[in-house]
């Protein structure tokens, strides 16, 4: 089940890889507290986070909800009892925005993680309260259109000028407008790559066979790569702490260890 586990469920594997990488090298002597949902969203995240600690850094508490949950509020109060300094939130977006919340309303400060699929700032950050959020970390893959730093790229001006001409009532805040434009740019890719042979058989073949593709809305020195044992195309990611009105990126991309698989 654990081999099954890495290789079908790359790409919260290769994050929490990530966000263990980070770690080691910003808090060696913390104290972890983990959140998550229980279900393989939460167990995936999990999973790839351990696997990239190893025992460098202890984990001192765990806790878990169910999707039926009304909240997080008794598992944040737990975990801070703990004595943990790092909180890694491997929670969906209803109850990431509760756990930072809760957090700040119960006097806790720990350097807080959130996981990709729950760092919207329309969805999680202002209802958990924009200045709750302050400090809040996570990590990135893609260029945000909003952050005034892009205003000039040209690969933002075509994601825009494609939203004005094909999507113009679409959250222009919301990251999931820039993935599926990511995505469908990679099927493009995948459809060139198969010729005149687009059978079932080849556009897989061709799916598995992506070398550093280029995507407009990528970050820079992100590129999209698969193999025939390797379906998640990003396996790199740079890392954002939240200000209190938006992301900010900081760092070097971090690259999964492949070797911690």
């Amino acid at each position: 089940m654990e081999a099954e586990r890495k290789r079908v469920f790359a790409v919260p594997l290769d994050e929490g890889l990530v966000y263990a990488q980070y770690l080691m090298e910003h808090h060696p002597q913390g104290k972890i507290a983990i959140l998550s949902q229980n279900d393989d969203f939460g167990k995936d995240y999990i999973f790839g986070f351990k696997e990239g600690l190893g025992a460098k850094i202890p984990i001192v508490a765990e806790a878990v909800y169910e999707t039926a949950d009304p909240t997080v509020d008794s598992q944040i109060v737990t975990l801070k009892t703990s004595g943990a300094s790092i909180l890694f939130d491997a929670a969906t977006p209803k109850f990431a925005a509760q756990a930072i919340k809760r957090t700040a309303e119960i006097g806790w400060k720990p350097v807080h993680l959130v996981v990709r699929p729950s760092n919207s700032i329309g969805s999680v950050l202002k209802p958990a309260g924009l200045e709750n959020s302050r400090g809040v970390l996570s990590n990135a893959f893609t260029k945000d259109p909003t952050d005034p730093s892009w205003k000039e790229d040209t690969g933002v001006k075509i994601w825009s000028a494609f939203m004005d001409q094909y999507y113009p009532a679409g959250d222009r805040e919301s990251h999931y407008a820039v993935l599926g434009y990511c995505i469908a740019q990679t099927f493009i890719q995948v459809l060139k790559q198969c010729g005149d042979d687009l059978t079932r058989e080849n556009i897989m073949r061709q799916a598995a066979n992506l070398k550093s593709v280029e995507l407009e809305m990528l970050l820079p020195g992100i590129t999209v790569n698969t193999g025939s044992e390797d379906y998640c195309p990003i396996k790199q990611f740079q890392m954002m702490r939240f200000d209190g009105e938006r992301w900010e990126l900081f760092g070097p991309i971090i690259g999964a260890e492949i070797g911690a698989r």
